[in-house]
């Protein structure tokens, strides 16, 4: 009676085992959610992380994202500010050159456009020369248009102590500090001004383009 009662204890114990592997294989494993979303740190090597793994990363961060959804219109996967104001520059050398930007301020054609203004040659623009020398980094930085600055201000709450965290300048709402130069010229006046923005109210300005002013690049992410 007993050996009988072994034998089919023994039967059971391996059945036992193979069902248990066989939960185990259909268990659903939970994969890392990696996708990019705004308040991720952009580092030199173009990889965009949460704060929390940035930390640990060991690559340093040169942008917050602000944008990743595409609707056909914005360029790439979304974009990224630059994490510190650049000195205050002109948008022109001097008056009565139309230099090639879109004039549009529906477009996200801020590349296109710093590229038109570095392009000129019948006057310089400052703030598109100090912007190119970023590109040190690989990464390409760029003045942002109307359209693009509306999406950073949009963006705001969410990006400025990620910002912060990260060492750099957050977008001020100071109304003596929150004047940024956008690469978009003045349609029908290209020749003589150039759109500021606000970052403290989302208030656009038409300002001669002599005048020197804070730039904040972005840039597009790719990957």
């Amino acid at each position: 009676m007993k050996q009988n009662i072994i034998r089919k204890t023994c039967q059971v114990v391996p059945a036992l085992l193979i069902t248990g592997a066989l939960a185990a294989c259909d268990a659903h494993i939970e994969e890392p959610d990696k996708t990019v979303r705004p308040g991720h740190v952009l580092c030199v090597d173009g990889k965009a992380v949460p704060y929390s793994e940035y930390e640990s990363y060991g690559e340093q961060a040169i942008a917050v994202v602000f944008h990743t959804y595409s609707d056909g219109e914005t360029e790439g996967n979304g974009y990224a500010v630059y994490l510190w104001d650049m000195t205050p520059k002109a948008f022109a050398d001097s008056l009565g050159i139309e230099q090639g930007t879109s004039a549009d301020i529906a477009a996200y054609d801020g590349n296109e456009n710093t590229f038109a203004l570095y392009d000129t040659e019948e006057t310089d623009s400052p703030m598109a020369e100090d912007v190119f020398a970023l590109w040190k980094y690989g990464q390409s930085a760029y003045i942002p248009s109307v359209a693009q600055m509306r999406l950073l201000y949009s963006a705001q709450t969410v990006i400025n102590p990620i910002i912060e965290k990260c060492g750099g300048d957050p977008l001020p709402t100071e109304a003596d500090e929150c004047w940024y130069w956008t690469s978009t010229e003045v349609e029908g006046q290209q020749t003589v001004k150039a759109w500021l923005y606000s970052t403290a109210s989302g208030a656009m300005q038409e300002t001669p383009k002599t005048q020197a002013h804070k730039v904040r690049p972005i840039i597009t992410i790719n990957n």
